[in-house]
């Protein structure tokens, strides 16, 4: 079930994990994809990505909303939280292991590092398939992975980025939706949660890419529809650290809320005028909103965040 409204009209969404403060990569994301909702004459939506929960910390969501007012965000529909959808991904479990897309798994990572797979595209190790034909006596399994089926090759068009192919098989191996500690992976959780909120669009860092060609073969099997990507430069520190909370890239600051986002549509590539640093909120969203241009936003997958480290 999408949110009410149109069904072709755009839908984009910004979607935190509250696992600490907004820093200056998380407020590309977010600029960018509401500009690009609001150009489009679309709706925005925010979402906690909170089912991870040992990553959940104790008011970053507060912190994460009014560093959004501050910084002259406005969302379309109620915050919607993850935590609160835990029987909607029970159920699209279900739903895979009824048509027999999943099978449980008894593999440690160590087994796997044992046999010396490939590397994966994300940077793990591709999974060999042991537990595909049924568990080993005696064993009990510990995950539940995703059966990828021949063809596997994925191709879709960025935005951003270009022409993207990923062979699913050789390149991930069959991934995991849930784990015995009770927790759902992203790759599960985002694809269910953008099905439920009719998302059409979503523009984010280039680092969640070599995610997306399993957010593309999941939907399918749960007879989804696949939204467009646009997958935005990720911003860096000096050294070339992706800006996280395991960086410790500094949080917002809301009192300078102009000019971080002045600075967050340089990084963009949409060239302000750096008179708008000192401008009232409402002139430089009404700036962004005139000039906003997707096309103008750099191919790169990183680049370094200049004053913003």
């Amino acid at each position: 079930m999408a949110v009410s409204g149109e069904a072709a009209r755009y839908r984009g969404r910004f979607a935190p994990t509250p696992s600490g403060p907004l820093h200056f990569g998380s407020l590309i994301a977010a600029l960018a994809s509401c500009l690009e909702a609001r150009v489009q004459q679309g709706l925005w939506f925010v979402r906690m990505e909170d089912a991870d929960f040992p990553r959940n910390r104790p008011g970053a969501e507060a912190a994460i909303l009014r560093a959004l007012e501050a910084h002259g965000f406005v969302w379309d529909a109620e915050i919607l939280r993850q935590s609160k959808r835990l029987d909607a991904y029970h159920a699209a479990l279900a739903s895979l292991k009824e048509a027999g897309r999943l099978y449980p798994c008894a593999c440690s990572r160590k087994k796997i590092a044992a046999h010396h797979p490939p590397r994966a595209i994300d940077g793990g190790l591709v999974y060999p398939g042991f537990c595909r034909a049924g568990l080993p006596p005696g064993s009990a399994g510990h995950v539940w992975r995703m059966r990828i089926e021949e063809p596997s090759e994925i191709r879709f068009t960025d935005a951003i980025q270009g022409e993207m192919i990923q062979n699913l098989g050789k390149e991930v191996g069959d991934f995991i939706l849930w784990r015995d500690e009770g927790l759902f992976t992203y790759q599960l959780t985002v694809v269910v949660d953008d099905a439920w909120q009719g998302i059409t669009h979503i523009a984010r860092g280039a680092d969640l890419i070599d995610s997306t060609a399993r957010q593309i073969y999941l939907p399918t099997a749960l007879a989804c529809p696949t939204p467009f990507y646009a997958h935005l430069p990720v911003a860096t520190n000096q050294t070339g650290e992706k800006l996280s909370k395991q960086t410790r890239a500094a949080p917002l600051e809301n009192s300078r809320a102009a000019a971080n986002l002045t600075a967050a549509l340089t990084f963009l590539g949409q060239n302000p005028p750096l008179t708008l640093a000192r401008a009232s909120i409402q002139t430089l969203w009404e700036w962004a909103l005139e000039n906003w241009d997707i096309g103008q936003v750099p191919h790169s997958r990183f680049l370094r965040a200049i004053n913003n480290t």
